[in-house]
Order: structure tokens, then C-alpha cells, then sequence
């Protein structure tokens, strides 16, 4: 009997790294996928039909239920397409898993008006558009009488959340809107019975190697048998739980690494002036 029996789920970027991961764990605990993955590179040119197709095709031959697709999900009718095949393959959706991500770093007064709009569509717009799609399935089986119990985990980062990185302006920003869209879906979406976190992940991937200055601790070896504290495997556990039927989380975001998870709190006051009469410029000065 398996955490996710019964369940089915979409993950985006799930080809590699982090969404293979959740793909595997999700498959070997019941769950039926459609593995999505546009097989691009790391600035997300290209496109391979390679990475879904292996990875469906290794939890087939385990025993467990995913088909492949290779979508643009930064794009409304890629969008549409995933939730419309999951639909279609499995008849209705239970999980989403926004995870797919790419890079454009460069530092803001060199930064192309393509990088910006690269990475915002990949990570904000594809996160909205998966989402608005796959919400208005569940709302049409809501509004039928159905009792829906539906899990959305999307994936923010600590360049836009805890730790904001120099040279990531595009994808900091990108971070910062899921993690503010996860709480506006989580308020929204309830009334149809969908949950809605985010996670803050670390771990080792192929866009974590191409960070600069992130590279050489993230590619440290660990010895065979011990602990591995930026392996993507630690990352999965946490999203399957909060995909998991029962589960009553909604509205939270996580930070999470090797053996830490960490519930993350939003802006919050940190200091308070006030005054009893218009504010001047020289009061703000005194005061601030």
C-alpha cells in the first residue's frame, strides 16, 4: 500500500535532477504520472524528447504507470496540453508538481531583455499556466458535486526567498512571484478542495553545477554509504507527503535540504515608526 496509491500527478522538469526524483518516488508509491520534460539545455534552448521518454519508461519497466511529455509549459497551449493529456490517459488529476526551471544568469545592467523573459516564462508563466489549467478541471469536477482532494507543490528557491543571489535578478524575481502565488492559489483553489505549497529546494543539479560559485560545493564526493546532503533524492519525501490524499497542509512554504526542512514565514514588520501628524521628509529622516 503505497503513500500515493490512487493518485495521479504531473511533474514538470521531471526528466532530470529534482523531477526525476519526485517521478520515482511518486511511481514506487502508487502514483500513475505523466512525466513532463521539454528536454531543453540548462538555458532552456532545445528541445529532447529523451529525458520524459527514459524516465516514463524506467517506471514502466518497474512496475509502476507514467507516460511521457515534452510540452512547453511556458506556453498556454503547452500548458493546457499536459493537463488535457493527463486527463485524457488516467480520466481526471489529482497532483500537480511545478518544478521545471531553467538559467540565464547575468548581472542586471548587462541582463538581455531575452534572459529576463526566458526565465520569467519558464518559471512564473509556466507555473501559472500548468496551474490555471489543471484549476479549472478541478473546478468543473467540484462544481459537478464531486469531493475533490486535489495537491499542487510548486518550486520557489532561496535566490528569491531567504538568500538573494547577485546575478539572478530574472530568477529571483521569478521565485519571489511563485512564492507569492502560491498563497493567492492556496486561498483561491480551496473552495474547489486543491491544496497549494511551495518548496524552497537545495540540492545538486545540473543548474545548481552551473552557478557560479555554487558549483564546487555542490560537487563534493560522498563516500559510498554515507549521507549525501545535496542529493535531489532528499528533496522528494517532502513534495510526496504533501501530494498525499490525506494530507491537510495548504498555504506553507518549505525550505528543504539533505535532513532540514524549514517552514518559511513571508515579509513581516521588523521595525515600526509612527507619528500623530503629517509626515515630513526630515521626520522620515529622524525616524527610519
Amino acid at each position: 500500500m503505497g503513500a500515493l496509491d490512487g493518485r495521479v500527478a504531473v511533474i514538470t522538469g521531471a526528466g532530470r535532477g529534482i523531477g526525476r526524483e519526485h517521478a520515482s518516488l511518486f511511481a514506487a508509491e502508487g502514483a500513475s504520472l505523466v512525466v513532463n520534460d521539454l528536454g531543453g539545455a540548462n538555458d532552456g534552448a532545445g528541445a529532447d524528447a529523451g529525458p520524459a521518454r527514459q524516465a516514463a519508461d524506467e517506471i514502466v519497466a518497474a512496475g509502476g504507470r507514467a507516460v511521457a511529455n515534452t510540452d512547453d509549459i511556458a506556453t498556454w497551449d503547452g500548458a493546457r496540453g499536459l493537463i488535457q493529456q493527463a486527463v485524457e490517459e488516467y480520466g481526471r488529476l489529482d497532483v500537480v508538481v511545478n518544478n521545471a526551471g531553467i538559467l540565464r544568469d547575468a548581472f542586471l545592467a548587462g541582463m538581455t531583455e531575452e534572459q529576463w523573459d526566458a526565465v520569467i516564462a519558464v518559471h512564473l508563466k509556466g507555473h501559472f499556466a500548468v496551474l490555471r489549467h489543471a484549476a479549472e478541471h478541478w473546478k468543473a469536477r467540484s462544481k459537478a458535486g464531486e469531493a475533490v482532494t486535489a495537491s499542487v507543490i510548486n518550486t520557489a528557491s532561496a535566490s528569491g526567498t531567504t538568500l538573494p543571489n547577485p546575478g539572478q535578478a530574472n530568477y529571483g524575481a521569478a521565485k519571489a512571484g511563485i512564492a507569492a502565488f502560491t498563497l493567492v492559489a492556496a486561498a483561491e483553489l480551496e473552495r474547489y478542495g486543491v491544496r497549494v505549497n511551495a518548496i524552497a529546494p537545495v540540492a545538486r543539479t545540473r543548474l545548481t553545477l552551473a552557478t557560479p560559485g555554487m558549483s564546487a560545493i555542490f560537487a563534493q564526493e560522498v563516500a559510498d554509504g554515507e549521507f549525501d546532503p545535496f542529493s535531489p533524492a532528499n528533496i522528494s519525501p517532502l513534495v510526496a507527503y504533501l501530494a498525499t490524499e490525506s494530507c491537510p497542509i495548504t498555504g506553507k512554504m518549505y525550505a528543504v535540504q539533505g535532513g532540514s526542512i524549514q517552514e518559511l514565514a513571508g515579509w513581516s514588520p521588523a521595525k515600526t515608526v509612527e507619528t500623530d501628524k503629517p509626515w515630513t521628509i526630515a521626520d522620515v529622516e529622524q525616524s527610519i
